[in-house]
């Protein structure tokens, strides 16, 4: 059963995390909330057994859950307002549900995508939460992966949530005169991830498949979110052309296979058995 609730976690948290995120306008609020929900699930699901419909019924839970909270705590009471009354707020569950769930490129995935990759956050901070809130990774899988520690990856991520509730970021797509502008900033952060799995910054792995895939991932979402971005399947085209020779850049020794470069070798003048150099 955990096994179950951990492929469905897998599949619906980018999803549920982004629904949240459209109601509360707080994305750390939102992963709280789904965190929430996943722990129920892990409580509930071994006795009652999987839902028919288990994104739904991850759904339901966060928001009700959010609503609980939000009676309960007066020092949320800013949030209360700007999410209306609660009776408002549980009307609008089924409706939201249906949307949310019935279509998984839906307009909260798209911006939850470009809240966190907002310009406000630093580089670093952009990569670990979209790695967190995006691909679903824990601090202890990003942790190795830039080669830090989790603690360290945790504290980035806090930072982000705060400065994103700070500074008021709006959980929204940019306006068509400012989206150029913010899509780069996506971009940078997808194109970052792949780079760092296509040639690891540091470590002893010169490649690093899971973040590539993760990396394509993403781009791919966004593609499909953004069918008439030139730009986007530019940047996808390339990181799919340069995923395809993943294999064949290591020998079955683990050394890395390099394409030929410019120069004698190119024009067949090196010495028999000379090693091909390149990038």
């Amino acid at each position: 059963m955990k096994r179950t609730i951990e492929a469905v976690w897998r599949i619906e948290s980018v999803r549920l995390i982004a629904g949240i995120a459209h109601l509360t306008r707080d994305v750390g609020l939102a992963e709280d909330l789904a965190q929430e929900a996943l722990v129920a699930a892990l409580e509930q699901w071994p006795e009652s057994g999987v839902p028919e419909n288990p994104g739904a019924w991850l759904m339901a839970t966060a928001k009700h859950r959010g609503v609980d909270r939000l009676r309960r705590a007066e020092v949320h009471q800013r949030k209360t307002e700007e999410l209306g009354r609660d009776a408002e707020l549980r009307s609008r569950v089924d409706d939201d549900l249906a949307a949310a769930v019935d279509d998984p490129f839906d307009d909260d995935l798209l911006r939850l995508i470009f809240t966190a990759c907002h310009p406000v956050l630093s580089t670093d901070a952009r990569v670990a939460l979209t790695l967190r809130l995006l691909c679903g990774l824990t601090t202890r899988e990003i942790a190795p992966a830039y080669l830090t520690t989790e603690s360290a990856v945790a504290q980035r991520i806090v930072r982000a949530k705060r400065t994103l509730s700070a500074t008021c970021v709006p959980f929204a797509v940019p306006e068509h005169r400012e989206l150029h502008e913010r899509l780069a900033s996506v971009l940078e952060v997808i194109y970052l991830i792949f780079n760092e799995g296509y040639s690891a910054s540091a470590g002893e792995r010169p490649i690093r498949p899971e973040l590539m895939e993760e990396a394509l991932r993403l781009g791919r979402i966004l593609a499909e979110l953004l069918p008439r971005e030139a730009e986007v399947h530019g940047l996808v085209a390339l990181m799919e052309l340069q995923a395809s020779r993943t294999r064949a850049r290591s020998s079955p020794s683990g050394d890395q296979v390099l394409l030929l470069g410019p120069g004698p070798l190119a024009l067949g003048l090196a010495p028999r058995g000379a090693r091909a150099g390149g990038a």
